[in-house]
C-alpha cells in the first residue's frame, strides 16, 4: 500500500508531467497488486482548492472526485479515530495544516509510504516520523 498526497492524486489522474516516471510506475504497479490509499480529507482539500481558484479540473469537482475514486486500486481511507488522534500528536515539529496532518497520520496508521512533493512533508519525513517518497522522482 501507498498513500497519495492530494497533489500526487491530482497529478496522477490528470497525467501531469510533474509526477515522476518512477512514481507513476509505482502508483500503477501498486494499484494492480495492492491498494493506493487516499485520505478521506483529500476530496475536501480538492474541493477547497477548486473553490479558491488554486486548482482547475477538467470536469465538475464532484464528478472528477467520483471518477478518481472509481479508478482501479484506489482506496478511500476513512479518518479512523486513531488517525484523527495521531494527527494532533505527530512527533516532532510540523505545521498546523489539518489536511497535511491527517494525510501524514493516515500513512502512519497504515505503515505505508506517503507519495508527496510537499517540501515540508519531505523534510518532516527525513526526521523519521513517516516514510515519504518524492512524487517528482
Amino acid at each position: 500500500m501507498i498513500v497519495l498526497d492530494t497533489h500526487a492524486l491530482v497529478w496522477a489522474v490528470n497525467g501531469d508531467t510533474r509526477l515522476g516516471r518512477k512514481t507513476r510506475e509505482l502508483i500503477s504497479e501498486t494499484a494492480r497488486t495492492e491498494r493506493v490509499a487516499i485520505s478521506a480529507i483529500t476530496p475536501w482539500e480538492i474541493a477547497l482548492l477548486v473553490q479558491k481558484g488554486r486548482l482547475g479540473l477538467a470536469s465538475e469537482t464532484g464528478a472528477w472526485i467520483k471518477a478518481a475514486l472509481a479508478l482501479p486500486g484506489i482506496y478511500l481511507a476513512p479518518v479512523e479515530p486513531a488517525i484523527a488522534i495521531d494527527s494532533v500528536r505527530l512527533p516532532g515539529e510540523f505545521h498546523a495544516d489539518p489536511a497535511d496532518r491527517l494525510i501524514i497520520a493516515t500513512a502512519r496508521y497504515y505503515k505505508a509510504p506517503l507519495v508527496t512533493a510537499d517540501r515540508a512533508i519531505l523534510s518532516y519525513a527525513a526526521s523519521g516520523p513517516v516514510e515519504a517518497l518524492n512524487a517528482t522522482a
